[in-house]
């Protein structure tokens, strides 16, 4: 199932370079405010569904542009064919596809292509996780003042600016650096990698973190919502660490987010 998984964001990893820094603004939609689509995000996804579908026709996918399928629902592929699509269209040379398998509802695989970059980092339950081909590990650090600390804003969802701006405030004076790299897939690869300690958002959809939710994992981290519980692929609270800080990430967080809210009612 892997192979699959990293077939199909190869070939869209290929039509994004294709395209990149060459799409014209009128080919450019707005789906809401500050969320954009081009027909690359649909040529990208109908890369990986035909792929994957070809393999597995009987397996239900959840996929940002065209939805969910009712077809088996043991096996769900949750696939995100261009995360960091401001970024994309922007032309800045930081994105990702990020393609996961769950079972039952938990990951088996997981996959995230930096195709600019030629990195991929995927995971298989039980097998640990990879960099192409070698073997990766979350950092070792275990105080939140030497860590290097990565998140993004919640744009969509501004009612809660002002508490994420204190977690923000909180966090980021304690720690050694911060990155707001505008696709979640890439921070949560590189929570993965060591190259991020910790990362935490508001509001990001299943399909910006199923894949890293394994991939972490697998490399000895650990992913779960603000209060940390796994029940938070659809909560939209995400808090992703090495481990060794996420108790110190969650007080630091729960001073300002108390109990769950709906992020969108």
């Amino acid at each position: 199932m892997i192979e699959v998984a990293k077939q199909a964001a190869s070939a869209a990893g290929e039509i994004l370079l294709e395209h990149f820094r060459k799409i014209p603004q009128q080919a450019i939609r707005r789906k809401q405010r500050n969320d954009f689509l081009s027909f690359v995000d649909e040529q990208s996804e109908q890369t990986i569904l035909k792929t994957i579908r070809k393999a597995y026709p009987q397996h239900a996918f959840l996929a940002e542009e065209v939805g969910g399928s009712a077809h088996e629902d043991d096996y769900l592929w949750i696939i995100d064919p261009l995360d960091g699509t401001t970024n994309f269209l922007q032309g800045i040379p930081i994105f990702a596809i990020s393609i996961a398998l769950l079972f039952k509802g938990r990951p088996v695989a997981g996959v995230i292509y930096d195709p600019l970059h030629r990195e991929m980092f995927w995971a298989e339950k039980g097998k640990g996780a990879f960099l192409n081909d070698a073997p990766i590990s979350v950092s070792k650090k275990n105080k939140l003042d030497e860590s290097f600390i990565a998140t993004g804003f919640p744009f969509k969802a501004k009612h809660f600016l002002n508490d994420y701006l204190a977690v923000f405030k909180d966090i980021f004076t304690d720690c050694i650096g911060k990155r707001r790299m505008g696709a979640a897939a890439i921070d949560l690869a590189y929570v993965a990698a060591g190259r991020f300690d910790g990362f935490w958002e508001l509001g990001l959809s299943p399909w910006d973190q199923a894949a890293g939710w394994i991939i972490i994992e697998e490399a000895g981290g650990k992913v779960t919502d603000f209060w940390g519980s796994e029940d938070f692929l659809y909560a939209r609270y995400t808090l992703a660490t090495n481990g060794l800080i996420h108790e110190q990430m969650i007080d630091k967080i729960n001073k300002h987010f108390k109990e769950f809210k709906p992020v969108y009612s």
